[in-house]
């Protein structure tokens, strides 16, 4: 396998050069390494970017994903193709300037994706931290959990998963917030999409999987039981009264995932 998609941009950047070599060496600031995977920042023709390096994963990795029952990351194409997905689909995500993979064995397979930086932005997570303590006005209350709602409901409508749905891996656009009227206007963005899955139509656990996972990652919100429902209204997109009676399995199992996730650690 020996896959390059790259925009303009990289091939400028990069030209003369092995694309997975430039990728390997590329300087910029170090945002997070783990497990040789690494995640830096670099700057692009005065523009900021996101590089992410997989050097494989290894079959140790590969074989204990595989006896939790979880579906191995093995490159970074899984993420790219989340991204293009999404934009094809008018929902706001990564947008990827470059991607390759190398390698036919899954466990040394090199890969890399480079993205737009999303600048200006703050995840929520960051942005609702101190709620409990200092609550939003409640229009800014009403208005970013209307927003969220829609956009996890486009991510659905996509057919996408994206197994990682907290706050922390949604960006807003702090100035639309202060400028919206209405949920519509409010910008938000998804990010760390390497482990999402594409598919015709989302099966109900995995639907209660990300929504648990979004329920938990609030509760440094303290959300209360309208906004709840006021989430769950524009998520739904139907009344209340008809929607809590045809979809009590899946509410129920979205509570039984957060609870799940809260015995557990910190997910973010």
């Amino acid at each position: 396998m020996n896959v390059v998609r790259l925009e303009p941009v990289l091939v400028r950047a990069w030209a003369g050069q092995d694309p997975f070599e430039a990728a390997r060496t590329q300087p910029g600031e170090l945002a997070k390494s783990k497990d040789g995977r690494r995640t830096l920042r670099f700057e692009i023709e005065g523009r900021g970017a996101y590089l992410k390096y997989h050097p494989g994963v290894g079959w140790r990795e590969i074989v204990k994903n595989l006896v939790q029952l979880r579906l191995p990351v093995v490159d970074a194409g899984q993420e790219y193709r989340a991204a293009r997905h999404l934009g094809a689909h008018g929902v706001a995500a990564l947008r990827p300037l470059g991607y390759g993979v190398r390698g036919a064995n899954p466990a040394a397979r090199r890969s890399f994706l480079v993205t737009e930086e999303l600048a200006g932005t703050v995840s929520l997570e960051r942005f609702c931290a101190d709620w409990r303590e200092r609550p939003p006005a409640p229009r800014v209350r009403r208005l970013l959990i209307e927003a969220v709602a829609r956009l996890v409901r486009a991510l659905h409508a996509a057919g996408v998963n994206h197994r990682d749905l907290y706050l922390c891996h949604i960006l807003l656009e702090e100035p639309s917030l202060a400028a919206a009227r209405r949920a519509t206007e409010v910008r938000l963005h998804l990010i760390d999409l390497h482990r999402a899955q594409i598919r015709a139509r989302v099966p109900r656990r995995w639907l209660a999987k990300d929504l648990g996972g979004l329920w938990f990652s609030a509760a440094p919100c303290a959300l209360g039981p309208r906004d709840l429902l006021r989430f769950l209204r524009a998520y739904l997109g139907s009344p209340l009264r008809t929607t809590l009676a045809r979809e009590r399995r899946l509410l129920e199992a979205v509570e039984q995932r957060r609870d799940a996730l809260h015995a557990r650690s910190g997910a973010c």
